[in-house]
C-alpha cells in the first residue's frame, strides 16, 4: 500500500479549507457522511493544520537533522 501522495494531501487540504468556508458563513459542511457546523469548527482546524503540514513536508523537499551527525 502506497502512502499519501502530494496530490492526495492537497485535495484533502482544499477540501477542508471549502468546509471552513462554509462553516465561517454560518452554514454546515459535509464530509464522508459527517455533518460538521461552527460547534466542529476545532476539528476543521484541527484537520487543515494536518493536511497543510503534510503539503508542507511535501514541497519543502529534503530533509532535516537535527542534533545528529551523519555517518
Amino acid at each position: 500500500m502506497a502512502g499519501i501522495t502530494l496530490a492526495q494531501a492537497e485535495a484533502k487540504l482544499a477540501l477542508w479549507m471549502e468546509a471552513d468556508d462554509a462553516v465561517a458563513k454560518g452554514q454546515s459542511y459535509t464530509i464522508g457522511g459527517r455533518s460538521l457546523s461552527r460547534a466542529n469548527a476545532a476539528e476543521i482546524r484541527s484537520n487543515i493544520d494536518f493536511w497543510e503540514a503534510k503539503v508542507q513536508r511535501f514541497t519543502r523537499g529534503g530533509m532535516k537533522i537535527f542534533g545528529g551527525t551523519p555517518v
